[in-house]
């Protein structure tokens, strides 16, 4: 079968380049609408994707096509979900994007948080359709859920696309009902809503992607390519110590273990030495690559594969994260942390035991003190050591892993102090980093 997505030029990845994530409940066309942004913006082979609309024609579902770009895994297909989350790219005239196309199915919401922590900006998906938006914005829907952690994971670049308005006949009532019901949701996040466009689209049809659309003659905001250009590139952390979470360990024939993710900040060069952390491996850079592309370098913002003489597949896992000898990354014996309880079926207490997702990592982690209460809106403290703390309370706590994790304050890196709490399939809070009590690690060449 031959490869669907064509590989990023050279002029491309010569670009200023941001990791956006497509987020938004089930069903309402993620899958579709980057489908069709890969295709609008060229980086789909016109073979292979004819290809794919014969299949999809033959089996009746022709407005599938664009979504089966992103889901050419027979599982997935099978499945009618997108399991993993997939690194793609294309580009704008401005930005080489690439896309981190995230699970909306409940399942899956672990790979999304994994997914949006790396994220530079998101694209939320609603559907127009009746019922389902309505469902994504309910107590239990995706949408309120992955909004939350979006602005708990610190992305503040966001996009919202109002998808299948071809279904709705381009009801400019409905897009304006939308509108209003989801600037509410993002007041309450504290999103500055005049900076978020609300674009009509629909991915099946090409409405308002690439070019606009006569169906919608009411609408005079930017196409979606456009907005994306608009999107104000995030300082990268150049300037500080290497930190690269473990995203996949590979054991390759002919070139030996290579690891992949994101740099969070600093700059790693081919020579240079590296510690793994919490396992304290050390190992040399023999070579970087990116969407298929040898670097000398690599630094904050940039997805790569590395290939590292010294570490051996089965001594690294995603989570651990890499750094240099001379700085290398903390390992959290304690956190002191500020979290905002989401979803909860009764009260939370001193030794609730929930699972951490920070970075790649997860992690079983207990709480072992509520310090005070906050005030959402102020956070000043409103009470000193509550006895339990419920879904909409803002509070810090003490937190203990109970496995070795590397982790930063978020006020020193972001990407690496901001955190969700998961339980029962759901997330049960999302928090920063404000202190760390280091463990002592051991580290031999």
């Amino acid at each position: 079968m031959m490869s669907i997505i064509k590989n990023p030029t050279e002029s491309a990845l010569k670009k200023p380049h941001l990791n956006l994530a497509i987020i938004g409940h089930v069903d309402h066309g993620k899958s579709t609408l980057t489908g069709r942004l890969l295709l609008e913006t060229g980086y789909v082979d016109e073979k292979a994707f004819a290809e794919l609309e014969a299949e999809a024609k033959k089996l009746g579902k022709e407005d599938f096509k664009y979504a089966w770009i992103m889901d050419r895994l027979k599982e997935e297909r099978e499945r009618g979900v997108t399991i993993e989350a997939m690194h793609v790219g294309f580009e704008t005239p401005k930005y080489f994007f690439t896309i981190i196309d995230l699970p909306g199915h409940r399942d899956f919401v672990k790979n999304m948080i994994v997914g949006a922590s790396q994220a530079d900006a998101a694209l939320l998906v609603v559907s127009a359709r009746p019922g389902e938006f309505e469902s994504g914005v309910g107590p239990q829907g995706q949408t309120r859920e992955h909004l939350f952690l979006a602005w708990t994971l610190g992305i503040r670049n966001l996009i919202v696309a109002v998808n299948k308005m071809d279904v709705v006949n381009y009801d400019q009532k409905r897009y304006e009902q939308i509108r209003g019901e989801l600037t509410k949701i993002l007041k309450i996040l504290r999103y500055d809503v005049n900076k978020v466009p609300f674009i009509p689209v629909s991915a099946v049809r090409g409405d308002n992607i690439k070019a606009k659309s006569s169906n919608m003659p009411w609408y005079n905001g930017p196409v979606l390519l456009e907005a994306l250009d608009s999107i104000e590139p995030p300082q990268r952390p150049i300037d500080k110590p290497l930190r690269l979470p473990i995203q996949d360990v590979f054991s390759i024939t002919g070139a030996g273990t290579v690891i992949t993710g994101r740099v969070e900040s600093g700059v790693v060069k081919v020579g240079d030495t590296i510690v793994a952390l919490p396992p304290a491996k050390v190992g040399d850079v023999r070579s970087i690559e990116t969407h298929h592309m040898k670097l000398e370098e690599a630094k904050a913002g940039d997805n790569v594969g590395i290939n590292v003489r010294g570490f051996e597949r089965q001594d690294l896992k995603r989570g651990d994260v890499v750094g240099h000898l001379s700085n290398p990354p903390t390992v959290a014996e304690e956190i002191v942390a500020r979290i905002a309880v989401l979803e909860h079926p009764t009260t939370i207490g001193i030794g609730y035991t929930p699972v951490m997702h920070v970075h790649t990592a997860t992690v079983p982690t207990q709480i072992i003190e509520l310090i005070s209460r906050l005030d959402p809106a102020t956070g000043q403290t409103v009470e000193q050591k509550p006895q339990f703390i419920k879904r909409g309370d803002v509070a810090m706590v003490r937190l203990k892993p109970l496995k070795p994790v590397v982790v930063e304050r978020f006020s020193d890196l972001p990407a690496l102090g901001r955190f969700s709490l998961r339980d029962m399939g759901r997330t049960v809070a999302a928090g920063q980093i404000i202190e760390i009590k280091p463990a002592k690690v051991e580290i031999k060449r």
